[in-house]
């Protein structure tokens, strides 16, 4: 269980990360929203990116909210308040981890070729239905999490045992039963989703590395430019969510399973993993990456003493050009 130190510390953290997240997902919906007043249109990637971020910063918002209340709210006064904002989060997370399985559920379909049988079918019908998709992952997010009302214990106007108002903390077999398949849907089943597609990304990346390099006789490496790029982002985003998942999964246990309310702790994670999945996401757009190092730069500029901090800047290298189209 945090002591009320810890949760402070958990506070600042959050805090920090909530800064970090907002900015990367502004950018990133900044420069969406450029290139849709340019093309008059966002395509499938950028329309599921756009929806991360959206959620990515309404979840940050709500839980520093959340951890706000934690750390001052020590007698439980608004405790209904704190119940309804963490499942507010935890729908947020949901959306969150299904629309980011969607992007590279999205992206495996567009690199890798497949010979087409039933499968490749449902996958073109799905993309194809990009719209669709992300309002049901929206409504199943939220319908999915409104039971945990009905899971979560809260307390009224004495400090608790378990140091948070609000806590996930279910006292039959229907609640634990709620929580397991809560973990199924919103870690696991993303989880398969995303390892699935980055196996079958990485075997065509060793596929098609082998064929250019038996073609050129080894004479030079292989470029692949823009779609290498897509490539790194699709891996990354999936190693940083299966790292958080692990994380995650253990500690949602120790708060079922060992009845210590690590909540906090739970949700300075999930802080964590929306900080570094947009930075990720800003980086697999060597357009976008190459603008905010250049702002970042010009900032630096500003002020002399912090020359030192800056950073090399991308060269762009002919014929590449945005991806997901």
């Amino acid at each position: 269980m945090l002591s009320s130190v810890g949760k402070l510390v958990a506070w600042l953290l959050t805090g920090f990360l909530a800064i970090l997240t907002i900015f990367f997902n502004m950018y990133l919906l900044l420069v969406t929203h450029r290139s849709y007043r340019k093309k008059h249109k966002l395509n499938p990637a950028d329309f599921i990116i756009t929806a991360i971020a959206l959620a990515s910063i309404s979840q940050q918002v709500l839980t520093y909210l959340w951890q706000t209340i934690d750390v001052i709210d020590t007698v439980c006064r608004i405790s209904l308040m704190a119940a309804i904002l963490l499942v507010l989060i935890f729908s947020l997370k949901l959306i969150i981890f299904w629309s980011t399985a969607f992007l590279t559920f999205y992206y495996g379909t567009k690199l890798v070729m497949e010979p087409v049988h039933c499968y490749t079918r449902i996958q073109e019908a799905i993309v194809k239905h990009v719209h669709t998709v992300l309002a049901l992952i929206f409504v199943s997010g939220f319908a999915n999490c409104v039971p945990l009302l009905s899971v979560l214990t809260y307390y009224n106007g004495t400090s608790t045992e378990f140091g948070d108002c609000g806590s996930i903390m279910p006292t039959d077999t229907t609640g634990l039963a709620y929580v397991f398949y809560y973990v199924i849907i919103s870690d696991i089943i993303p989880g398969i989703v995303m390892v699935k597609c980055s196996i079958s990304i990485s075997y065509h990346l060793a596929k098609h590395l082998l064929e250019m390099k038996a073609s050129s006789n080894g004479a030079h490496g292989p470029k692949l430019g823009t779609q290498m790029r897509v490539i790194k982002m699709t891996l990354s985003l999936v190693v940083v969510y299966i790292c958080f998942v692990a994380v995650d999964i253990y500690t949602q246990m120790t708060v079922v399973l060992m009845r210590q309310n690590t909540l906090a702790l739970t949700i300075l994670f999930a802080s964590v993993y929306t900080t570094v999945s947009a930075l990720v996401l800003v980086y697999g757009k060597k357009s976008y990456w190459k603008e905010l190092i250049a702002s970042y730069n010009l900032f630096l500029e500003e002020y002399p003493c912090f020359s030192s901090m800056k950073v090399e800047e991308v060269k762009t290298e002919p014929h590449e050009h945005s991806h997901g189209h």
